[in-house]
């Protein structure tokens, strides 16, 4: 996700529905480690430091005026059931890190006239914060079924106690939500890794991707790894050229666990590697026995051996 064009694609799916606004040119890297001294806190200032997956600078022409972004991604591959108290802390970790670099040059400049309350905080009434946007992208294929929002996750719901207790709400990219429309939204290979993911759980619609869709044979290395991970599929890759070929990689599945051709009469134990291929690719990718035959190209002489068990 640190690559300035998968970082894009995510955040223009999010903020734009697709559209290109975003540019890859325009995106800086910053210190993923957020370390900030909290102020006015009555001397016994200790520095807080967390660490965030991704984040990133934005200068962009907005409506004919620079306009200026922090932008932070947030990977789980697991459910998160406190994400928002911890994005929370990330978001206000960078605000107050904005305000001590405020002061901090303010204390540079001297000759210059603030008044007590400015000279204080460190911080002017013409002084202004860059908005600080962080993305969560979950890349499980299950429902997320964790708190999307501060609210939910407080012990009351009494909605007029709720009025006085200041929302956070989770930015949030879930495969199994996103409908067909919005696969087609994005411009990288993160559309295909969000695809493998919602489908893997169904093996008709995940067969007919596979064998539909045509930019499944060349996915760049770093997607491929990521899909292969993030799912567990135990694929081989061989890269070429930085790219792979994912129905290519099924294939071979076989090839390695076999290893003894389509010889009439071979061992029990190439059969049981076979077995172990097909089981795997039934559980890990949701396939039936006949699909995972046809993934590892068994000859159909052959395929009764595994019917049988």
């Amino acid at each position: 996700m640190s690559d300035n064009r998968v970082f894009a694609d995510a955040f223009n799916f999010y903020l734009y529905s697709g559209r290109q606004v975003i540019q890859p040119g325009n995106l800086h890297p910053m210190d993923t480690t957020a370390i900030t001294v909290p102020f006015g806190n009555g001397g016994k200032r200790h520095p807080v430091q967390k660490y965030r997956d991704v984040i990133k600078y934005l200068t962009a022409m907005e409506d004919g005026e620079m306009a200026y972004l922090v932008l932070g991604i947030e990977n789980q591959a697991n459910i998160h059931y406190a994400m928002p108290p911890r994005n929370l802390l990330y978001d206000a970790l960078e605000y107050t890190r904005q305000v001590e670099q405020t002061a901090a040059r303010r204390r540079k400049v001297k000759d210059t006239k603030y008044s007590t309350g400015e000279y204080l905080s460190g911080f002017g009434k013409s002084d202004k914060l860059i908005p600080v946007i962080t993305l969560v992208i979950y890349f499980g294929s299950e429902k997320w079924d964790a708190p999307r929002s501060l609210h939910e996750m407080l012990a009351i719901q009494n909605k007029e106690i709720l009025s006085y207790v200041s929302d956070y709400k989770l930015n949030l990219i879930i495969p199994a939500e996103l409908s067909t429309k919005d696969f087609q939204k994005f411009q990288t290979d993160l559309r295909e890794v969000m695809q493998y993911i919602q489908y893997s759980t169904d093996r008709e619609k995940l067969s007919a991707l596979l064998e539909d869709n045509s930019r499944f044979s060349r996915m760049e290395w770093n997607a491929a790894m990521l899909l292969n991970e993030c799912t567990k599929s135990g694929l081989k890759f061989h890269k070429s050229g930085g790219y792979v070929d994912m129905c290519k990689a099924i294939k071979e599945i076989r090839e390695k666990e076999y290893s003894g051709g389509h010889e009439a009469g071979f061992k029990k134990g190439c059969i049981k590697s076979t077995q172990n291929s097909l089981t795997s690719l039934m559980k890990n990718m949701g396939l039936s026995l006949e699909q995972a035959m046809d993934a590892l190209d068994i000859p159909e002489e052959e395929r009764s051996l595994y019917r049988k068990n």
